[in-house]
């Protein structure tokens, strides 16, 4: 059994917000195999699909962004899966806002949903597929950048880059995450964007 995770804070308000991208990616990923999170489980919403032949659990934790590991050790002890099983969806203010980066381990780089994670899981051996949503200008207050709605004029950007993140788990769970990070791991230019 496999585990898709999106990272994402629970309630309307955050729906269209750059922390929900990986609610957003799981969404869609329901949405295309025809499933819906009518589970709750271990402090998430979840769903069962087949994916590539793999049985999957789509999960969106509701214990907020911060404590998210403790929905994500609870789904895997659940389906007596292990970190291995796991891939992790989630916003990244490095990124520039549309490109993606898949990636096998590594720290949480300053995300409070990964770092939490890591903590619960005790190790950073999972995969992640981090989803830019960083600014052409400054951003002062990161928090608050992170919390509020998407400007109009990405929405576009964000629709493509979510469409792209589900695609890439496809790939991860047909042909394994190196593939799929030789496929999306590069610089969007500014005709992708």
């Amino acid at each position: 059994m496999k585990l898709i995770v999106g990272l994402g804070n629970p309630g309307d308000e955050y729906r269209l917000t750059p922390h929900n991208l990986g609610f957003m990616a799981v969404e869609r990923l329901a949405e295309t195999y025809g499933v819906e999170f009518s589970r709750r489980e271990a402090r998430a919403r979840a769903a069962l699909a087949e994916i590539e032949g793999e049985q999957v659990v789509l999960a969106k934790p509701q214990t907020f962004m911060n404590l998210s590991g403790l929905a994500v050790g609870g789904l895997l002890e659940k389906w007596n899966a292990s970190a291995e099983d796991l891939v992790v969806l989630v916003d990244d203010a490095d990124l520039p806002l549309g490109s993606l980066r898949i990636r096998l381990k590594g720290s949480a780089g300053g995300h409070n949903g990964l770092k939490s994670i890591i903590g619960a899981l005790e190790t950073d051996r999972f995969v992640r597929v981090r989803m830019g949503v960083g600014q052409d200008r400054v951003v002062e207050d990161l928090v608050s950048y992170v919390l509020a709605p998407f400007r109009k004029k990405d929405l576009e950007t964000v629709a493509d880059m979510v469409d792209r993140a589900a695609e890439a788990v496809r790939i991860i769970l047909k042909e394994g995450p190196e593939k799929a990070m030789n496929l999306f791991n590069r610089k969007a230019s500014s005709q992708e964007l």
